[in-house]
């Protein structure tokens, strides 16, 4: 018995060891905010890792500008011979949610970036106690070897200020690869599950997931419960110079009345500035408990239709550059695709982005 105790003790400090040097190395830190920052409809946002513009503050609606201050979709972007990366992050408002994991609501997601595709690195775990979170990854496998990286930031909190250290002797410096590419962003316009809810860590949500997939920077500008068809908002994604694609997917936030009011009047305000731009109409999602919920279904079945009536009558004005995806493939009624009925889990996310990533392939060429 003795024995097997100093093999356990053994055994645990052959563990610690590397652990501990690891937490004991000398790191040099880069603050965030000198390196490429993308996922953002334009520089000036109130603050350098948000998403809305200073200009919007006391003009929308309060909520709609504390989900505005949340990052995201936004992603840094360096690249390093470092085979360890030690993040410092300040959240906002250290939000927790009953219906996310931390890591996703408030955590940050490492991908690298090899032979032209983007593979998972590491998830920075948030401290729960504090706003201010400090976390290693560990890419020893890169052998020391310049790779680029891209860091995704939370979900469902904001990210005040973030460093990114390297061990001393190491380098992090601008990236090399132009992956994604940010010309021709695709814009999306949305509720909870857009902003991200219930990824389990951001770069499950399906904006990026779809970025990656595309090669190609998507706006994630979904506002938890609020993307409602706020007029200035329309005019804030109208302002992009040169959007690749824009998508409308707000139908979860939205009563049937407010889609026959307000759907049209803000897709004019998009319209008028970018004539020719495609933009894509993206149906509510059939929740799985509308099975054993006639009341439930019969909401969705509103909202559905007087979605699709809007969209006809957009159509029937003569514009060939809009397009309408269902999105009863998405869930397909299962039991695996939202975390408590409503919003998605990773699995949710990924058929999302399975149902959307070839249309948007499509007008991107």
């Amino acid at each position: 018995m003795m024995m097997k105790k100093v093999v356990f003790a053994l055994i645990a400090l052959m563990i610690a060891v590397p652990v501990l040097a690891q937490q004991q190395q000398n790191f040099v830190y880069t603050d965030a905010t000198t390196l490429p920052v993308f996922g953002k409809l334009t520089p000036d946002t109130y603050g350098p890792f948000s998403r809305l513009p200073e200009s919007l503050k006391g003009v929308t609606r309060d909520p709609v500008w504390t989900l505005g201050l949340a990052s995201a979709g936004i992603f840094v972007r360096f690249s390093s011979n470092a085979g360890v990366f030690r993040f410092r992050w300040t959240s906002t408002f250290k939000k927790l949610m009953d219906n996310m994991a931390p890591c996703g609501t408030r955590g940050l997601a490492l991908y690298i970036y090899e032979k032209g595709e983007w593979f998972y690195g590491g998830t920075a775990r948030p401290n729960l106690e504090s706003k201010t979170s400090e976390f290693n990854i560990s890419c020893a496998g890169t052998n020391g070897a310049f790779r680029d990286y891209m860091l995704y930031l939370s979900l469902y909190d904001g990210v005040d200020s973030l460093s990114i250290g390297v061990p001393q002797g190491k380098v992090l410096t601008t990236p090399i690869a132009n992956s994604p590419r940010a010309d021709k962003p695709v814009i999306i316009y949305g509720s909870s599950i857009l902003q991200g809810a219930s990824a389990s860590h951001p770069g499950m949500a399906s904006t990026n997931q779809i970025a990656r997939r595309l090669n190609r920077v998507v706006i994630n500008l979904g506002f938890s419960g609020n993307g409602k068809l706020d007029y200035e908002i329309a005019e804030y994604i109208a302002s992009h110079p040169d959007p690749g694609v824009v998508v409308l997917d707000n139908v979860p936030n939205c009563t049937p009345d407010m889609i026959r009011e307000r759907q049209i009047p803000f897709y004019e305000i998009i319209r008028k500035a970018h004539p020719t731009v495609p933009i894509v109409f993206v149906d509510g999602p059939v929740y799985p408990g509308v099975r054993f919920d006639a009341g439930k279904a019969r909401v969705g079945q509103f909202k559905s239709e007087a979605f699709q009536e809007v969209f006809a009558k957009i159509k029937a004005t003569g514009d060939k550059n809009v397009y309408f995806v269902s999105s009863e493939k998405i869930l397909e009624a299962d039991n695996v695709g939202t975390i408590e009925g409503t919003h998605f889990t990773d699995i949710g996310f990924l058929k999302y982005a399975d149902v959307l990533t070839p249309v948007l392939q499509k007008l991107l060429k």
